[in-house]
């Protein structure tokens, strides 16, 4: 194989492979009559292998000291382990595109806004249940903090949360009503306590969470931020009867 032949091979530039034989990971092959380096299928191995550790993070010198320990290995031994990694990489290309199919169609279908995409099934899923809401300043708020809950929280942890919130879809309509009605009240509105109420009732024990003060920092703050101040007491009060709700539950176990 030419330099050309050996990078498409392996998934690299020739640029690369000629770093590769000036750093000393990659010996320089024999050359043919004419000049040219020619390759063959241990060099290919070797070349892959360099990519791969190169790819999970490691430095120049650490990749040459992996490759020290890998003298004297057999080559069916390197041969099975680049083909489980081959095996793992096709896993988890299939499960990307599994992860996308469920979008892509959402989105051919109109259900999920451009501005939304690209989203976790889950959360496609959740705004697919939420359907067609009126023009709502809450929901709005609500959506971007749930695109960003599907960034930021880990993938259980995010699978667990967007199926939960399902359960609240069906009142979606209502509690934003609520909540968009207290845009311009003080937190000490008699409504404060009736909207807090109507959205603890929907909301599962399993989102209960003990929300830190305010000024603390974090996730909480950013969305508690982008609320009017009778909002943000509507919804801290309501986190804090699903935790104590929560807690009873727990305790009568």
């Amino acid at each position: 194989m030419r330099i050309g032949e050996i990078a498409a091979l392996v998934g690299v530039t020739p640029r690369a492979v000629r770093h590769y034989h000036q750093s000393g990971l990659l010996p320089e092959p024999e050359r043919r009559a004419n000049g040219y380096r020619e390759y063959g299928v241990r060099d290919a191995v070797l070349l892959a292998r360099i990519r791969r550790l190169t790819e999970l993070g490691l430095g120049l010198d650490e990749v040459r000291d992996v490759l020290a320990d890998d003298e004297g290995r057999g080559l069916v031994e390197v041969l099975e382990e680049l083909a489980d990694d081959l095996a793992r990489q096709e896993a988890v290309i299939r499960e990307r595109r599994e992860r996308l199919a469920p979008l892509l169609d959402a989105a051919r279908a109109g259900r999920l806004p451009a501005a939304d995409g690209p989203v976790s099934p889950e959360l496609a899923a959740l705004l697919t249940g939420l359907g067609e809401l009126p023009e709502s300043p809450m929901a709005a708020k609500d959506r971007e903090i749930l695109t960003l809950l599907d960034t930021v929280a880990p993938e259980a942890e995010r699978a667990r949360l967007m199926e939960l919130m399902r359960d609240v879809a069906g009142s979606a309509r209502e509690l934003y009503g609520l909540l968009d009605a207290l845009a311009d009240a003080a937190p000490d509105d008699p409504r404060v306590d009736g909207a807090a109420r109507a959205l603890a009732a929907v909301l599962p024990d399993g989102i209960a969470v003990e929300l830190p003060p305010e000024g603390a920092g974090g996730l909480a703050d950013t969305f508690f931020a982008d609320l009017a101040p009778a909002q943000s007491a509507a919804v801290r009060r309501a986190m804090e009867l699903v935790a104590r709700r929560s807690r009873r539950a727990e305790e009568d176990r």
